[in-house]
């Protein structure tokens, strides 16, 4: 793996950035078109950066205008925006048994935000195979909705949905609807949910677990008492956003005759939870989402904002951000002088990167907002629907993609590609950054906050 001395978020930026180009340019061809008439280059393009961002947003109906091998090369887009460019390259060194150097390694962790190299080779062997067995696993139980109704062609439904929904991507190539006829499918529901939590809640987590699991004794049951900070906050959240989402979208749409009033209470329940996990950038829907109420979509624009959980397949601002901010905002409300959780102090320097990165996802969405006000003739709900679902990689959408004009669809496919790699650039370079100390500091003096 040669960086060419790129820093570790230049490379990102570029491998990201080379991946859509390629991939717009194999979509652009006529063997890509289910009707073997090339598809307009922006749409390729837009559907190669909502591939590879892990997004979903799409212009064009994937069921219908891609053929097998578009679909394929939509497919290893997901897969290679899910896992990374640095992942896939180093499974394939690992693959070809090609010697890393320490620059190669060092690569890797900056990726990761690992605090050591050792063992950096063997991490990235259990991602892969833990991915793979994952999505694999996803594949085959769905195959028993997808078979029986699509026959042999349910097969190739199977491992697309299944490896979309790890990767958080929320592209189905199923019909126009997502995965509406199934709103209330109870093995669907749960097998997709499980994938975008398993691919959302981050591979740092996985391993925390696992190993904290092995160690277990029948003195120490307690696996959660014993995992890392960072899993802990990761698992909390992960719970805790699902649940509150998922009770109040069921408050809301309780009784809106659009979306669940008509249903028994076991599928209004399974419905409202399902919106409550895809709104954490999955992007598949199980009802139409300009037929929430307006209460619903407020808190669905939240859910996405926060996103899934580092060094996972998900977008957004963390939940890990989140809680830390929540946590430094408390702390200082209550003029307490450090910040805890779970009996454990956070560093300063993990508060300072919080605020970064909200303000940073925050600058994005909004200026893509007042963008794709300027250029389009929509209701605001739908426009920031759009803008949000973009930038943090969701893919939901109140039925608007399809209607943006030219300037809308660069405005929403510049706003997919920095919303994916610019949080991670920024993680990376907060991350591996050597924390400055000043020889001569400047007088401090104070100001009035707030």
């Amino acid at each position: 793996m040669n960086k060419a001395r790129l820093s570790t978020t230049q490379f990102i930026l570029l491998s990201f950035f080379v991946t859509i180009l390629f991939g717009s340019v194999l979509l652009s061809l006529p063997i890509s078109s289910a009707d073997g008439v090339a598809v307009p280059y922006l749409d390729a393009l837009f559907t190669a950066t909502t591939s590879t961002c892990v997004t979903g947003l799409v212009t064009l109906p994937t069921y219908s205008t891609w053929s097998t091998f578009g679909q394929i090369v939509i497919l290893l887009l997901i897969q290679i925006g899910g896992l990374g460019v640095i992942t896939i390259m180093s499974g394939f060194m690992l693959l070809l048994n090609k010697r890393m150097g320490i620059s190669d390694r060092l690569l890797i962790q900056d990726a990761f935000n690992l605090n050591t190299l050792t063992g950096i080779l063997r991490f990235v062997k259990k991602v892969l195979i833990g991915t793979f067995a994952v999505e694999g696993m996803g594949a085959v139980l769905y195959m028993f909705v997808f078979v029986p109704e699509f026959g042999f062609k349910g097969i190739w439904i199977s491992v697309f949905n299944a490896i979309s929904a790890f990767c958080n991507a929320g592209i189905d190539i199923i019909g126009e609807n997502s995965l509406c006829n199934y709103a209330t499918n109870p093995l669907i529901n749960v097998v997709t949910s499980a994938l975008i939590i398993l691919g959302g809640i981050g591979y740092i987590v996985w391993w925390d677990v696992l190993q904290v699991m092995k160690k277990r004794t029948p003195q120490n049951k307690h696996v959660f008492r014993y995992l890392s900070l960072h899993s802990k906050i990761a698992i909390t959240a992960t719970l805790g956003f699902v649940l509150i989402g998922g009770c109040l979208i069921l408050g809301f749409e309780y009784s809106n005759p659009l979306t669940i009033r008509d249903m028994t209470l076991f599928d209004k329940v399974q419905v409202a939870m399902f919106q409550s996990v895809t709104t954490r950038t999955a992007g598949f829907a199980t009802v139409p989402q300009e037929n929430l109420t307006d209460a619903s979509s407020v808190v669905s624009l939240i859910l996405m904002l926060i996103g899934g959980s580092p060094v996972g397949t998900a977008g957004g601002m963390k939940t890990v951000t989140i809680i830390v901010l929540f946590s430094a905002t408390y702390a200082t409300i209550i003029n307490k002088n450090s910040t805890t959780l779970f009996n454990r102090k956070i560093p300063e320097n993990a508060v300072k990167k919080a605020v970064a990165v909200v303000v940073t996802f925050m600058t994005i969405c909004l200026t893509s907002t007042i963008l794709l006000m300027a250029v389009s003739d929509a209701p605001i709900l739908a426009i920031v629907y759009e803008t949000f679902s973009a930038s943090a990689t969701v893919g939901l959408s109140r039925n608007f993609t399809a209607s943006l004009n030219t300037f809308g669809k660069i405005i929403i496919i510049i706003t997919m590609y920095f919303g994916r790699v610019g949080p991670i650039s920024l993680a990376v370079a907060l991350g591996s950054r050597r924390e400055k100390t000043d020889i001569i500091s400047e007088p401090e003096e104070e100001i009035s906050i707030g």
